[in-house]
């Protein structure tokens, strides 16, 4: 996982399942995820922001490497990877990933061994509650 983390969250009352949270402000797809993790009182245990803590190529890989599903969400277009079943190539695993900077995508959400890129309604709930 990246070393970049900062800012420890929880507080009292919430439900803490998301170890990890990257996102961004005045994103839109960013504040959907927020409002439903608000209303389903969920909190990171620790939240990185995405203009202050760019992170490239080699943490997207970094971050892939510590978890057994990811998936990913860009548009309507949605991606799925059992990492416990079989290894995409890093460039499939990038793609879903990066955005066109070739930084990180936000919001991402690292809950136990699975990861959610991109804000899809389904897959949150399937993922977080």
């Amino acid at each position: 996982m990246p070393d970049s983390l900062s800012k420890p969250g929880a507080h009292a009352g919430t439900r803490t399942v998301i170890d990890w949270r990257y996102t961004r402000q005045n994103c839109t797809t960013c504040q959907r995820a927020e409002e439903f993790l608000k209303s389903h009182k969920l909190e990171a245990k620790e939240v990185v922001d995405a203009r202050k803590n760019t992170l490239g190529s080699k943490d997207a890989l970094k971050l892939a490497s510590s978890v057994e599903h990811i998936y990913a969400s860009k548009g309507s277009r949605k991606t799925e990877f059992d990492l416990s079943q079989s290894k995409p190539s890093s460039e499939d695993l990038l793609a879903a990933m990066l955005g066109p900077t070739g930084n990180l995508r936000a919001p991402i959400i690292k809950s136990g061994k699975t990861l959610l890129v991109g804000f899809d309604m389904d897959n949150y709930k399937k993922v977080l509650t």
